[in-house]
This record gives C-alpha cells, sequence and structure tokens, in this order.
C-alpha cells in the first residue's frame, strides 16, 4: 500500500526525533573514469591487478577508452543497456569504465548462471550487447548460449585492441542518470532488475572511503560474483582515492588458505565476505595461528555482509585478528549497496544479533509500523519495518512498474535527491545504544551464503515441471 504524506502526518514529528539520518558532503557530479585519469594525471600507480596482468591508472583508462570505440562501433548510444561478462579480472573493471564513457547501463553476465537465467535477465534488461571479456568463448558456453537465445550480439572485448581510443568526454548529464542494473531473486520466477543512478552509486563508493578511511596505500580485494552488488564498490571505489584493486578469482576464493596466502602476497589491507565464508576462514586459519605464524597480519578491515554475521563469528573473528577491524554491513542492491556500517566492539558481544549500525553518509533511515491504515515511526526498542532515503535509493525495477510500486514510495519525511523512499521488507529494532539490530524479514526472502533468494521463485520454476502438482519450499538448516 503506498505511503502518502497524509496519511503519516501523525507520525513525521515523532519520526522526526526518531529518524537516523547522516550528511556529508560529497562531490557526485564527476563520473568513476574522470577521477581513473585525474589520477593517472597526477601520479600514475598500479590501478587493477588479477592473477595475470596489472594496469596502472592510465593504462586502465586506455584500456576503457578503446572498449569504448568498440561500443559505439557496435550501436551502443547513451541509455543502451550493454552486458559484460565473462571471467573477473582487469578487462571487467576496464568495460565497466567504457559503458560509463559512453553513457549506457551496465548490467552483469554472471558466469555461474546457466544459459535460461542469462537469456532471461539479457531479455528483461533489454541489452542489445554483451561485452565478452573472456579470450577465448568457449570458457563460458552458458553466457554466450544465453545471449545468442536472447538475440544479444556478443562482441569479444579482445577486438578493442585495435580500436582507437574513444576521445569523448564521458556523457553523463545528470546524477539521476541510470547507471547499471542488477538483478535479484523475484518472488513470481522473474528476477527482478534493481536500477542504480549515478549519484546514488558514487555517494556509497565515497561513503566506503569514509567509513574504511582508505588511502592511496590500501588494496581492495575484488572477489564477489558479477552478479552480487557488491562486486561494484569493490572494483571501483579504490579508484577515487589512488587506491589499487586486486581480483581475486574463485578457485583461490572458495579456498580459504589459498585465499589467506594471496591476501598476504599481495598486500591485501581490505576483505569483504559472506560471514558464512569468514566462518571458514577462522576454522582453516587456526591452526596457522597455534603454529605461531600470523596469517592476514596486514589486513586493515574485514566487512561482514550478505547475511546476519552471528555473535559469535564475530567473537572469534576479534580473538583471532585484532589487528584488523570488523565492519557488520547492511543493505539492499535497490539502494546503490549497503545503507548502514556498525565497527563490532567487545561490547556488541553481549548482544544475541550484532547491530547492523547507522547510516552511511547521506542516507536516512525509518523504522515504522502499520497503524490503521497508515505508517507510524517506531520508538526505541520497538520493532517495525526498515525503510529507506537519500542519495542510494534506487529508481526501481526496470521495465516492472507494479513491482516497483509496491517497494519505491515518494518520501513523505524529507526532501531528498532521489525523492523516493524504499521498503526493505526487513525487520528492525532501534536499541537504546542508538543503532539498528536486524531481526529478520517480514516476507518469505532468505540468503543462503549470501545469496537473496525468494522461496516463491523457486516454487514458481518447480511448478512449471508438468509432473509437479504441488510443491512448498522451505529452508532446511544445518
Amino acid at each position: 500500500m503506498p505511503i502518502e504524506a497524509e496519511e503519516v502526518a501523525r507520525a513525521r514529528e515523532f519520526a522526526g526525533k526518531h529518524l537516523m539520518t547522516r550528511a556529508h558532503e560529497v562531490d557526485l557530479a564527476d563520473p568513476v573514469i574522470t577521477r581513473v585519469e585525474r589520477i593517472a594525471a597526477e601520479r600514475d600507480r598500479p590501478a587493477v591487478r588479477d592473477d595475470r596482468r596489472t594496469l596502472s591508472y592510465s593504462e586502465l583508462a586506455l584500456e576503457a577508452r578503446r572498449l569504448a570505440t568498440l561500443l559505439e562501433r557496435s550501436g551502443v548510444e547513451p541509455g543502451t543497456v550493454v552486458a559484460v561478462g565473462g571471467e573477473r579480472g582487469v578487462a571487467v573493471v576496464a568495460a565497466f569504465l567504457a559503458v560509463e564513457l559512453v553513457g549506457a547501463l551496465y548490467v552483469p553476465a554472471d558466469t555461474t548462471w546457466p544459459a535460461a537465467r542469462v537469456r532471461n535477465v539479457l531479455e528483461q534488461a533489454g541489452a542489445q550487447v554483451l561485452i565478452n571479456v573472456d579470450d577465448d568463448p568457449a570458457r563460458s558456453p552458458a553466457m554466450v548460449e544465453g545471449a545468442a537465445e536472447a538475440g544479444v550480439r556478443v562482441v569479444p572485448a579482445g577486438e578493442a585492441a585495435r580500436c582507437e581510443p574513444w576521445a569523448g568526454a564521458p556523457r553523463l548529464e545528470s546524477q539521476d542518470q541510470p547507471r547499471y542494473v542488477l538483478f535479484t531473486s523475484g518472488s513470481t520466477g522473474r528476477p527482478k532488475g534493481a536500477v542504480v543512478e549515478h549519484g546514488g552509486m558514487i555517494n556509497h563508493l565515497l561513503a566506503k572511503t569514509v567509513d574504511l578511511e582508505l588511502t592511496g596505500e590500501d588494496v581492495v580485494a575484488q572477489t564477489a560474483p558479477l552478479g552480487f552488488d557488491i562486486s561494484v564498490w569493490q572494483m571501483l571505489c579504490p579508484l577515487l582515492i589512488g587506491g589499487q584493486v586486486h581480483v581475486i578469482g574463485d578457485e583461490v576464493g572458495y579456498d580459504p588458505v589459498a585465499f589467506a596466502a594471496a591476501v598476504d602476497r599481495q598486500h591485501i589491507t581490505v576483505v569483504e565476505l559472506v560471514p558464512t565464508m569468514v566462518r571458514l576462514l577462522l576454522d582453516d586459519l587456526a591452526g596457522a595461528a597455534s603454529a605461531g605464524e600470523s596469517p592476514l597480519a596486514g589486513l586493515r578491515w574485514m566487512l561482514a555482509t550478505g547475511e546476519e554475521l552471528p555473535t559469535e563469528v564475530a567473537r572469534r573473528w576479534l580473538t583471532a585478528m585484532p589487528q584488523a577491524r570488523l565492519l557488520n554491513a547492511y543493505g539492499p542492491t535497490e539502494c546503490s549497496d549497503d545503507v548502514t556500517h556498525h565497527v563490532v566492539g567487545a561490547s556488541d558481544l553481549a548482544l544475541l544479533r550484532l547491530p547492523i549500525g547507522t547510516p552511511v553518509i547521506n542516507t536516512q533511515l525509518y523504522v515504522l509500523r502499520r497503524e490503521g491504515d497508515g505508517w507510524q515511526a517506531c520508538g526505541v526498542d520497538e520493532t517495525g519495518e526498515l525503510f529507506v532515503g537519500g542519495h542510494g535509493v534506487g529508481r526501481g525495477y526496470l521495465g516492472d512498474p507494479e513491482r516497483t510500486r509496491e517497494a519505491f514510495f515518494q518520501d513523505p519525511f524529507a526532501d531528498t535527491p532521489t525523492g523516493r523512499l524504499y521498503r526493505t521488507g526487513d525487520a528492525v529494532r532501534l536499541l537504546p545504544q542508538g543503532v539498528l539490530q536486524y531481526l529478520g524479514r517480514v516476507d518469505r526472502q532468505v540468503k543462503i551464503a549470501g545469496v537473496r533468494m525468494e522461496l516463491g521463485e523457486i516454487e514458481a520454476v518447480l511448478q512449471r515441471h508438468p509432473s509437479v502438482g504441488a510443491v512448498a519450499v522451505v529452508v532446511h538448516h544445518v
């Protein structure tokens, strides 16, 4: 039911008292590629690397501009949806910047998806071109097959080597220009394409630099699959401040011992993992610590996100890795990724459920509950549903006005750049300490190893089989 201003008139004053907000002046005008080229001109340095090659800031900008020329030759115009897929590496970062240069929308095509999922996403997104960053198309057959079924032209990124660098200025008309589309699970069986605007993306990237106190000396691990929203900040955030991105492939990323060795070897200072992986990492590093070794000695931050961080995992981390602060991060894809941060401290370990924290910069948070036909703001220690306003709130779901109306509303509380309020579907409580505590979902959405799933989507797909008469999907904890 829409949230209209008149419905919350009674709650406005109360909401103002309990509003969680954090204003911070930031420059949202420049695209990432402009900042990359500025750093390259001031003092060129390594920008992004993977297991095969390293690109400096100037080399990254050059590769992005060659790819931009390739995109333009492929018929890409401002507003065109461009898919990028293939193995994660430096080429994906360059491809994102190329899409940004020509004013198109980026949508990832994850190589782990089956062909049907790739086809569905590309069709819904209306993608015209897919840039394949893999040298050999045989390395991602499902992605190529799905693109073909969707009628999307596949363009090898390697062809850009024969292109002249694109000479134009980045095509950015305004802060509310759509920048990327990420698809999440949908209860009807169709994934939902969340549209994030330029200003929301940049605000979130800058929020990370502020709260993590990032500098040009930091190296951030890019570990997330391209279909995850956290992949965006991992591959772009360090580029705003002259830092480095190190892309760690799945083979290493899913092996805790190999992963820890890579973090040490590459002098990585910032890592973000789902709590399930943090637990496995602690399990496998226990032996090294008992032998007197000091794994992850250079790590400054461990970010836990994507699923609830258990108190016991936090306790183990603070004991085993006191040199690396633990940040509990929370946020929906629809709001440009994280909307809260919380640095976990010893005092938090007395709680059964850890806080998810306070707002990131330029974000407003409201805890509301149903009251009659309207909504009432909750006070301290009251449970309600979390709503998000501010710079990061996205535009809605691509080509899906009905589901957009169900989750996005005109913000009745504050005059914000987007003017929108997003209903998260998450139950939270405002603790006396002034931080939010996550309590679970108000619907049937679940998260498994950080992957957001609608049980209704799984049921809808199973019901398509002619041999299935009725189906119910539940989560079994082991």
